[in-house]
């Protein structure tokens, strides 16, 4: 049965729109997977880092791939768009985060889900409303509701 996965996208470096525009295309062909729906691009400032503006989105899956399996696909889409792992929040060609798998919650060594810094973070929430503002992070509350914890943070629409 597949569920709804929401994966945040974010590029800095080199050509950040075509970076989207790849990663996008290579989510909405990955076996068992059909894109959804993707948010509008947002710019936004680095987070505890130094570097170019970030261009920003979110993208709604409906997948029959496991949690795991599509961190795996995840990792393999960053590397073939040259994405680096130099150091924590390095800039980056491309970054893939997956938020939420469904209503599941993993706490691994490898994966945590929900994502444990989306609620922090405008440059998810914001567009990730755009999808589904009434959608519900476990333990966090409904989107809508924590964009008010986020309001501070520089975030600009880019697109429709």
């Amino acid at each position: 049965m597949p569920v709804t996965a929401y994966v945040g996208l974010g590029a800095n470096l080199g050509d950040a729109a075509a970076a989207l525009d790849a990663a996008v295309a290579a989510l909405a062909a990955l076996p068992g997977t059909r894109l959804a729906a993707c948010s509008p691009r947002y710019r936004t400032a680095p987070v505890d880092a130094t570097g170019p503006d970030y261009l920003n989105a979110v993208a709604a899956l409906d997948t029959d791939l496991s949690a795991e399996a599509l961190l795996a696909a995840l990792h393999e889409i960053e590397l073939h768009h040259g994405r680096e792992r130099l150091y924590r929040n390095a800039p980056r060609t491309l970054d893939l985060d997956l938020l939420l798998h469904g209503d599941a919650r993993i706490d691994g060594p490898q994966l945590v889900v929900p994502h444990p810094r989306l609620h922090e973070r405008a440059f998810v929430l914001v567009p990730l409303a755009d999808l589904a503002p009434d959608l519900v992070v476990p333990g966090r509350g409904r989107v809508r509701d924590l964009l008010d914890t986020v309001a501070d943070q520089r975030i600009e629409r880019l697109s429709p």
